[in-house]
């Protein structure tokens, strides 16, 4: 075995390309294990956690670690890593051959350009110092890192919103601005709605909805998910609601997020009540319509007919019979979608989970979700599981351990899952996941018993990995595939009880 590690001082590269990259190298041949991080504190840990020395190395270098097969393979994994971080270097990124050096804070960053939107996208402990550089350089922010203390986000908010700027963020993890894609988003039609998001998978999933009724998209503001909680007050949900009120190229408007305070959906909806525009509400929770319902809402009134929703089942002779009741383990790489399939899935009685104001599954039995009694969904893109590893729809790996795990357990009746297309997000996860299906449907059968496999696959036609193109592969592996995940989430709640023929 060859065992290899390395820093390279001074160069930054993103987050998200660095998680894609750690990704792509550990898919080489002949490749065990592999990280390409910056050397964060956290990330250090990390790598002595995957048996790494862990050289002297600060938060402004790269740190390369591949564990392989020979020589050969470590050569062949260094060009794949060239490619990869080359394929990413642009103006004001940082080249491998050191021409052109990365800005090393906003404020420099913002001296060299004009731009008047900056995405901050560095660990969350220095997240507060880049974002309210652009803030007092009288910029926009979006601040897709997560772990950012609730504390500096509502500080964030309020100066954003004394300089009549819009803070996206901290956790942004999706927007669309003016057609540009940021973050986790998908290729959607241009249109005449403006989404207001306190979630990111809930922002595709009705980005991507509108898109498969025909109707567009003017922009996507992503506000990070705890915008809506009692805490934060609902800052920036405002800001970008009279941003969008402003804008003559949105119509009207969808506020979508996670369950959030009572008192903060009210005092939102008062304001959107008063911007002379139509603003629909999709804010899950009990009782309130979920983003199907609430996305089918929006097609009424502006008069487009409700489409029947795409599902792709699977045919003979892969075709899962009905399974008898069981347990339902809903396995999320979306906290939005997590959400709301946690929110359906209450009807089936007590549903243990890592999300929500119940929480009460612990991270560390997540590595053994078998041995946890009753009903279980499990949003795998929480903060306390994506500290120091890849996002879910980027890496599937965990979740791919965990569906194996469960799917040995004979109570589990039916697994649901999400996948999220677009751009950053996996290339191509059908490669990887259904097989998983396959071969965890077929272990269960050796056993004597049915599994049923949910997949609720959000994205569109155009988005890269292409939904349809998807949606056969999964289909193929034994799963039941649907465009929308309330619609997924009711069909895997019906079987878990025992009623097959539910659609």
């Amino acid at each position: 075995m060859t065992r290899h590690v390395e820093v390279r001082s001074g160069q930054y590269h993103d987050s998200v390309a660095l998680m894609q990259t750690s990704r792509a190298l550990s898919t080489v041949d002949g490749v065990t294990a592999a990280l390409v991080a910056m050397a964060t504190e956290l990330n250090l840990e990390l790598l002595a956690g995957m048996g790494f020395d862990v050289p002297e190395a600060g938060p402004n270098d790269l740190v390369v670690a591949v564990d392989c097969a020979d020589a050969a393979t470590l050569e062949h994994a260094f060009q794949e890593l060239t490619d990869k971080l080359a394929g990413r270097s642009g103006p004001g990124t940082g080249s491998l051959d050191g021409q052109l050096p990365a800005a090393p804070t906003a404020g420099t960053a913002l001296r060299r350009s004009a731009a008047t939107l900056v995405l901050v996208s560095v660990p969350g402990a220095s997240a507060y110092v880049e974002a309210l550089d652009a803030l007092l350089a009288d910029r926009h922010v979006m601040v897709f890192s997560d772990n950012v203390p609730v504390h500096e986000e509502i500080a964030l908010k309020e100066e954003g919103a004394r300089r009549g700027l819009l803070v996206m963020g901290p956790d942004c993890g999706t927007a669309i601005v003016q057609g540009v894609a940021l973050g986790f988003a998908n290729v959607v039609r241009p249109g005449a709605v403006g989404i207001v998001a306190a979630s990111g998978t809930g922002a595709q999933q009705v980005s991507c909805l509108l898109d498969a009724a025909g109707l567009g998209v003017s922009h996507l503001l992503g506000v990070g998910g705890r915008d809506l909680s009692a805490d934060v007050g609902g800052l920036a949900t405002v800001q970008a609601l009279r941003m969008l009120a402003a804008d003559p190229a949105t119509e009207r408007i969808v506020v979508v997020s996670k369950p959030a305070a009572a008192e903060v959906a009210r005092r939102v909806a008062g304001v959107a009540a008063g911007l002379g525009k139509p603003v629909h509400m999709a804010v899950l929770g009990t009782g309130e319509p979920d983003l199907t319902a609430a996305t089918e809402q929006v097609l009424s009134a502006v008069g487009v007919a409700v489409p029947t929703w795409p599902v792709v089942r699977p045919t003979p002779p892969t075709a899962p019979k009905a399974p008898k009741a069981g347990r339902l383990a809903g396995l999320f790489a979306g906290g939005t979608l997590a959400a709301e399939a946690l929110v359906i899935a209450a009807r089936l009685g007590a549903v243990r989970s890592n999300i929500g104001t119940d929480a009460d599954l612990e991270p560390a039995e997540l590595h053994a979700e078998a041995a946890v009694a009753g009903h279980l969904v499990v949003d795998f893109g929480d903060d306390a599981l994506t500290a120091g590893r890849p996002h879910p729809m980027i890496d599937p790996a965990l979740r791919l351990e965990s569906l194996a795990r469960l799917g040995r357990d004979p109570t589990t009746a039916v697994v649901v899952l999400d996948v999220v297309l677009g751009y950053a997000a996996d290339p191509d996860p059908a490669a990887s996941l259904g097989p998983a299906i396959d071969a965890v449907r077929r272990a269960a059968a050796a056993d004597g018993r049915e599994l049923a496999v949910i997949v609720s696959l959000c994205g569109t036609e155009a988005d890269p990995q292409s939904w349809s193109a998807q949606a056969a592969r999964l289909g193929e592996a034994g799963a039941e595939v649907y465009l929308s995940n309330a619609a997924a989430a009711r069909r895997a709640v019906a079987l878990a009880a025992g009623n097959g023929d539910a659609p």
